[in-house]
């Protein structure tokens, strides 16, 4: 036996509506879901190609660098070659090559053959980019690198390849499969590729006794460039904006005088002039639950002893490194005489445009 219900066609559509809505939020909200699950997914297939590469990882990485150590040595070059998602990946370690000091250059491997080959000299070396080792470019190129005095470094997922046979070092790449679910496109392959390419440069910065000056001159522009190149004397407060007061001055007249600064420090010093600590915002919060007379204390009782500082010949790029290491908000600069004479707020490192 059926019951028979009257419905509104307004109540219909209502209910309908709100019925297509609470749909399409459950789908969408299913979707993301799925979404999230394909992407981690990814992450895992590609963490663990990076761990099959490693563990592939010997001696020949080291001839690699030693190879590419002396062709530098002598004033030669790396000289890059890839085609197609391999050549992105060889841009990239070329890149990283040049700008961490060792000198190298990208040779498009279907240009070569009209005209670019002339970026090569004897001494240089060539590092060959191809996971099949079988790319037709790349293979047609390789006859007219062979008349050049020049080694090659090949990277590729296939030892048994025409570039590994032709190649004097070879570094592989193989992977377990590819993150695409059809394991075509280059996606964990590519990954460990460049990986390994910034091992490389890595490693040969660190055999080349490459430093953090040398850095800051090939980046003498942008936030590094700045971090590196500037000193602590350049971009500290000074004068006013610097608050000093001796240890025996009281926390209220400390308070004026920091606020007078508009600064959320005070460096405390001796009556020689010497930093004897530093009093800060925090100190204050700290002192005042538990103080009911901390305006009239003097600094000395109150004061935060033997606080972190920097030398004001110092790069900007040591404060920095501070800043981020010991977790403050302004640092106290000294001259050699241990006398503060000037204040970095870590405020101000977004404006210098150091950060």
């Amino acid at each position: 036996m059926f019951r028979l219900f009257k419905f509104s066609p307004f109540a219909n559509y209502t209910t309908a509506r709100r019925f297509s809505v609470e749909i399409r939020l459950h789908c969408g909200q299913a979707a993301c879901v799925r979404h999230l699950v394909k992407a981690r997914e990814v992450f895992d297939i590609e963490l663990a190609a990076l761990r099959s590469v490693q563990r592939q990882l010997d001696e020949s990485f080291d001839a690699a660098v030693e190879t590419c150590l002396g062709a530098l040595k002598q004033r030669g070059k790396i000289v890059v070659v890839g085609i197609g998602k391999s050549g992105n990946v060889g841009a990239k370690i070329a890149a990283t090559l040049t700008s961490t000091g060792s000198t190298a250059v990208v040779l498009n491997s279907v240009d070569a053959l009209h005209g670019d080959l002339g970026i090569i000299n004897d001494g240089d070396v060539i590092l060959a980019l191809s996971y099949s080792g079988e790319s037709e470019e790349l293979l047609n190129l390789l006859p007219a690198l062979k008349r050049f005095s020049i080694k090659i470094i090949a990277l590729t997922g296939n030892l048994k390849s025409a570039l590994a046979r032709h190649s004097d070092v070879v570094l592989n790449v193989k992977v377990p499969k590819e993150a695409c679910p059809f394991n075509l496109a280059p996606t964990s392959s590519t990954t460990v590729t460049m990986v390994l390419g910034d091992a490389l440069a890595m490693a040969i910065l660190q055999a080349r006794g490459f430093k953090q000056k040398d850095f800051a001159k090939y980046h003498p522009s942008g936030a590094i460039g700045r971090a590196m190149l500037l000193k602590v004397g350049e971009i500290m407060r000074r004068g006013e904006r610097n608050a000093i007061a001796g240890e025996n001055l009281s926390v209220k007249e400390a308070l004026l005088a920091m606020t007078h600064a508009k600064s959320g420090s005070l460096a405390v010093v001796t009556a020689r002039g010497k930093l004897a600590g530093v009093f800060t915002d925090g100190d204050l919060r700290r002192h005042m639950a538990t103080d009911e007379h901390l305006l009239e204390k003097p600094l000395k009782h109150v004061m935060t002893r033997n606080p972190i500082c920097v030398r004001e010949g110092a790069l900007a790029a040591e404060a920095l490194k501070i800043f981020n290491e010991r977790n403050i908000d302004d640092l106290i600069v000294v001259n050699a005489r241990n006398e503060p004479v000037g204040l970095i707020d870590s405020q101000d490192l977004p404006k210098l445009k150091i950060m």
